[in-house]
């Protein structure tokens, strides 16, 4: 009935409801992780990120520069370990609270990130996805086209700026890994949590970081692991942008918001090959995660392959997702997102 009520898009109130009752029903068959198979993946993504990082400082110390490509899968397992580190704050890679929060803690000094400050700001970006409302916590900044309107000169050019290619996908990361996220920026004020979680990653950062230093030299430190922590920081922006930042995403008022039809219909499934979906930690079947944060990440395509119908629903290839750069403000009377360049012709 549920996969009838997809392909036929009805859109009864009842029908309506009774599949999302079902959608929820499913995914719960789909919560419980492996524990044996967690272990696994983080094991064949530790080992060979270490490996390939070791690899590139010694191809630089012998003066072989072409073995500096290594950086390349490097920084494509640096995506995957913030991959595992994002399942373990939802609590969902070994099921275990305690086991999950101090695997993230610690994979949050490889990614630069205050695992406990990111984790509350991520329940906050699930809890209120896709709501115009609530815009502004662990999500990207998007306006309405009356908003931009609205604005001063300066407001307007700071938001284009902001929405800017070079300054989203390139800037962005090196502002948002390297620098704010040493303090727990926007939760100042949230206790002493964010504190002792900004400050104690930051301490191992650099205990690491002077670790490494002393082993490989400053030089070669930099020369390898900048491009990697850039590189990874800048494939995490460009796909948490187009989970969300799509044509057809759905926003709504607070009024109207609901957390299931947001969930499907407001988070893309990025389609990718086999191989980058490995690399990402299949976060491209965003629609299901949204639906049930709790599906660990390595079960995300068993549910794509039991319910094909979901393939169907917010679809974004490869080639789409280079259309979706020019997005930028929501267009409420059309209930869509829209380019600078649109917005100007229908002003």
């Amino acid at each position: 009935m549920v996969r009838l009520c997809f392909l036929m898009n009805m859109i009864s109130p009842e029908a309506v409801a009774n599949s999302k009752r079902a959608w929820l029903k499913i995914l719960a068959r789909y919560k419980k992780p492996d524990r044996r198979r967690s272990a696994v993946e983080l094991a064949i993504t530790l080992i060979p990120f270490a490996t390939l990082w070791a690899l590139s400082s010694a191809a630089y110390a012998y003066g072989h520069w072409w073995g500096l490509i290594l950086i390349l899968p490097a920084a494509g397992f640096l995506v995957r370990i913030f991959m595992i580190q994002h399942d373990c704050g939802h609590g969902s890679f070994f099921a275990n609270r305690t086991a999950d929060d101090w695997i993230g803690r610690g994979l949050g000094i490889l990614t630069l990130t205050p695992y406990d400050c990111w984790r509350r700001a991520h329940a906050t970006h699930h809890a209120s996805a896709g709501n115009l409302d609530e815009r502004g916590t662990g999500d990207i900044k998007t306006l309405t086209v009356a908003e931009y309107r609205q604005m001063s000169w300066r407001g307007r050019l700071a938001y284009r700026l902001y929405r800017h290619p070079l300054v989203m996908f390139g800037l962005g990361p090196i502002w948002l890994f390297i620098f704010e996220q040493r303090l727990p920026v926007g939760m100042m004020r949230g206790g002493l949590t964010p504190w002792v979680s900004s400050m104690a990653t930051n301490a191992a950062i650099a205990v690491a970081a002077a670790a490494l230093v002393w082993f490989v030299g400053l030089e070669a430190f930099l020369v390898v692991h900048l491009p990697i922590v850039v590189l990874a920081g800048s494939a995490g922006i460009w796909l948490f942008y187009v989970q969300h930042q799509f044509e057809e995403t759905e926003w709504a008022k607070d009024s109207e918001w609901e957390f299931q039809h947001a969930a499907l219909h407001g988070s893309s499934y990025y389609d990718l090959p086999p191989v980058l979906n490995w690399f990402t930690g299949n976060i491209g079947v965003h629609h299901v995660h949204h639906l049930s944060a709790k599906v660990p990440c390595y079960r995300l395509q068993e549910v794509l392959r039991d319910y094909p119908e979901l393939r169907e629903i917010g679809r974004v290839t490869l080639l789409d997702s280079l259309r979706c750069v020019k997005l930028a403000l929501w267009d409420e009377s059309r209930s869509k997102l829209i380019s600078f360049r649109e917005a100007r012709m229908t002003a």
